[in-house]
């Protein structure tokens, strides 16, 4: 099946459980194909994933991604085909390494070899055996994937790759490295504010959780941002404005079409508020219409 050209990424953490299911009843009226969630200190993703599937009835449900530190490669691959069976169909596996801080720190485990766990990871969940009722279609998994070498991965052992804070540029890049064939589903920020101080701080308050990590910090320099860049005042307004698109409805518009025109299956919309919750307002202006 292809996959609805756009979604919504969001934090849900922050609202009820109930909250969070009448928010995907609200993304999936507007007509996006899924709602992507994120792991990291807060709600299990598979059991939420689960409750939000009870809860809406044609939105797919996606990690953005499931830390495969969380588990080991028969439990997720168990969860997955469970919720894949259960809902008919209705739920996408994205997988990634995460970050030292919250794999070490967090969870008191040694932080290996990005491409090489994921590698070992994929491998075993594909030998996993599951002695339970299959789903009716084999469900797909996609990776976090910034670098070539983990792109290439999602190439070889995947079904394609899941970039977070990643530019038009780079979408084209990935692109190129998986070929014609795999899932691109790329995340992109944006805020639906014309006035650049309060848009930009907006985009900062958000973005400063991520310039201390090594992951986006190599793949921004592979982009081609020096460390002045990502280290002053929560980065540069150059920076800002490559990675969060901000303005009217239609600078949203051609931020999301600069994705699909480099060659992404998905836009994964990120709709950021100066209060941190989703900003519903941008979701709708930006709900799918002809494209979807």
């Amino acid at each position: 099946m292809t996959p609805a050209k756009r979604a919504v990424w969001a934090g849900l953490d922050g609202m009820t459980a109930q909250d969070a299911a009448g928010f995907a009843r609200r993304v999936e009226a507007m007509g996006y194909g899924a709602l992507w969630i994120p792991e990291a200190l807060g709600r299990e993703p598979f059991s939420f994933a689960a409750w939000l599937l009870a809860n809406t009835s044609t939105l797919t449900l996606a990690t953005g991604i499931a830390n495969i530190y969380a588990r080991d490669a028969r439990a997720a691959r168990a969860a997955q085909l469970t919720l894949a069976e259960q809902s008919g169909g209705r739920f996408l596996l994205g997988l990634g390494v995460s970050h030292r801080p919250l794999v070490e720190d967090a969870r008191g485990h040694a932080y290996a070899r990005p491409v090489e766990t994921m590698r070992a990871y994929l491998t075993a969940m594909g030998a996993a055996n599951y002695m339970a009722r299959q789903p009716a279609v084999a469900p797909k998994t996609v990776i976090a994937a910034l670098g070539p070498r983990m792109l290439e991965l999602a190439r070889g052992h995947a079904d394609g790759a899941h970039p977070y804070l990643v530019t038009p540029e780079h979408t084209a890049e990935a692109r190129r490295i998986l070929g014609p064939d795999k899932l691109l589903m790329v995340e992109q920020k944006v805020v639906l504010n014309t006035d650049p101080v309060q848009a930009r701080a907006t985009a900062r308050k958000m973005l400063g959780l991520y310039f201390a990590l090594p992951n986006y910090r190599n793949n921004l320099a592979r982009l081609g941002f020096a460390a002045e860049e990502i280290d002053t005042d929560g980065g540069s307004d150059r920076l800002v404005d490559a990675l969060v698109a901000w303005g009217d409805e239609a600078a949203l518009e051609a931020r999301i079409r600069a994705h699909l025109d480099a060659g992404a299956d998905q836009v994964c919309i990120q709709a950021l508020s100066a209060g941190g919750e989703p900003d519903e307002a941008a979701l709708r202006a930006l709900a799918p219409k002809t494209d979807a």
